[in-house]
């Protein structure tokens, strides 16, 4: 929004932050995943039995059954808002970074949990590669942003530490060795998500690094070929390889974020192929 001139939109936009973080935490210090636009968070799941939807197409529901999930991610999405409203917008005043010490002082305390991560997923938590990415992400910008304003952070050399080991074991259980590629969690040693395609845009790995370029190959092949890309649109992941069902609908989320990618190593070789290979037209 401040890049695109909407800075009054961004200013309330921290501001419902703020108030989040004074009125909405819970007991154990951390921050529901989703509020509505008044900031409740009782937000209950029910089927309009009445109504269809698109073209006939049913159950409609309102709600979120999600609502309660735990989905560490969020600390990193949060945190990384923050970090460019500063950089960007205006300086973070004080009481919002002594809540964000507080955030990332609980974070410490959950960043070895599994969770359901971003597609919220109904079975079992897993310690999925996206979260652990965005938890790093997390206590990044928080040190960035205390280098970068000169606030005092007593829990420093912990987040430095909660950093860099999620860093090593991302890279050692997030990665398929024999694979070549990053997976969908720790427990998932087979499964290609396209979550991952975050990665080198929030600067957790470099769009050149050959670990990443593996990956988005094998994410860029067609699913009956162990991809997930199809006529130039990405899926989330194959679950029909997972206890989720048949495989599901394309996101434009995650062929967006394959196009940042494309656009970031545009001066490299593989850059026109690989837009070709996805059906798209180099810009």
């Amino acid at each position: 929004m401040l890049r695109l001139g909407f800075t009054e939109e961004a200013d309330a936009y921290m501001g419902f932050i703020s108030e989040r973080f004074l009125k909405s935490r819970v007991g154990d210090g951390g921050l529901p995943i989703m509020f509505t636009i008044r900031g409740e968070t009782d937000i209950p799941e029910r089927e309009l039995t009445h109504m269809d939807g698109y073209r006939g197409s049913r159950p409609v529901r309102i709600g979120n059954g999600a609502a309660f999930h735990q989905q560490f991610d969020i600390y990193g999405e949060l945190m990384d808002g923050i970090y460019l409203y500063n950089k960007y917008g205006k300086p973070v005043h004080w009481d919002l970074w002594c809540s964000v010490r507080h955030m990332l002082d609980y974070v410490l305390t959950i960043m070895d949990q599994p969770d359901m991560s971003i597609w919220e997923v109904r079975n079992n938590k897993q310690n999925f590669t996206y979260s652990k990415i965005m938890l790093w992400v997390a206590f990044d910008r928080g040190l960035r942003l205390s280098e970068k304003r000169n606030f005092p952070c007593p829990n420093r050399a912990n987040w430095l530490h909660a950093r860099d080991t999620l860093y090593e074991e991302i890279m050692q259980k997030g990665y398929n060795e024999e694979m070549k590629c990053f997976i969908q969690s720790y427990e998932s040693r087979t499964m290609l998500d396209s979550s991952i395609l975050i990665a080198p845009l929030v600067f957790f790995i470099a769009p050149n690094d050959p670990r990443f370029l593996n990956t988005m190959d094998r994410i860029m092949l067609p699913p009956e070929k162990g991809g997930l890309t199809s006529t130039g649109l990405v899926y989330r992941y194959n679950t029909d390889m997972s206890e989720d069902g048949e495989l599901d609908s394309c996101l434009a989320a995650c062929r967006d974020e394959l196009v940042d990618f494309i656009h970031q190593v545009s001066a490299a070789e593989r850059a026109p192929s690989a837009c070709a290979r996805s059906g798209w037209s180099r810009p």
